[in-house]
């Protein structure tokens, strides 16, 4: 047997293993919770099918490819802690989650992108990346230890720390949150 050629085989195999195995870590292992679609330097999956992706047909999301972030990935960005006082029972809340822009920057969008945040009830709120940034906004992902529930204000939300920022303290409870949807499942990327 040939030694050399029997260890350039061996190179090239763990090479090609380590390959499907980085491309097996893009794969979402659960479910899908934020898929970020347009402009975006990474992809995991294809386009939207209206037969199975009926939220996003009824809303009329199209893509041709997207990245989609299951829970893991989500985690395994680094954490941010804030605590607003909530417009729903003008409390302080401990919320916790990776920054907006960390988790764009994960799915290779630009610095200088415009982004469409939409919830599941259908409400978009449109964001320069550079706000998102300047208002270090968060994908919450808990409230106060536990995980935010569907049917409640998460599995997701996007929301800043409004007691702290100039532009949002001043203004009374209720207008504070305008820009932050919770149920936030799909962020749609243009160039800025």
């Amino acid at each position: 047997m040939n030694k050399r050629h029997f260890l350039g085989t061996a190179a090239l195999a763990a090479s090609f293993s380590s390959l499907h195995a980085s491309a097996a870590d893009k794969t979402p292992k659960g479910p899908g919770l934020l898929t970020v679609s347009g402009a975006v330097g990474k992809t995991n999956r294809g386009p939207v099918d209206p037969a199975l992706d009926q939220l996003m047909a009824k809303h009329g999301v199209k893509f041709d490819k997207a990245y989609v972030f299951d829970a893991e990935a989500l985690r395994r960005l680094p954490v941010v802690r804030i605590k607003p006082t909530l417009e729903y029972d003008a409390k302080v809340h401990a919320l916790a989650g990776p920054l907006l822009t960390s988790v764009m920057e994960a799915a290779g969008v630009a610095a200088d992108a415009m982004l469409a945040l939409r919830a599941v009830d259908g409400y978009v709120v449109p964001m320069r990346m550079a706000d998102a940034r300047s208002y270090r906004m968060i994908v919450a992902t808990e409230m106060d230890g536990a995980p935010l529930a569907l049917g409640g204000l998460g599995p997701l939300w996007a929301i800043f720390e409004a007691d702290t920022l100039a532009a949002f303290k001043d203004k009374p409870l209720k207008e504070r949150f305008a820009l932050c949807p919770w149920g936030l499942y799909s962020v749609e990327v243009t160039r800025g």
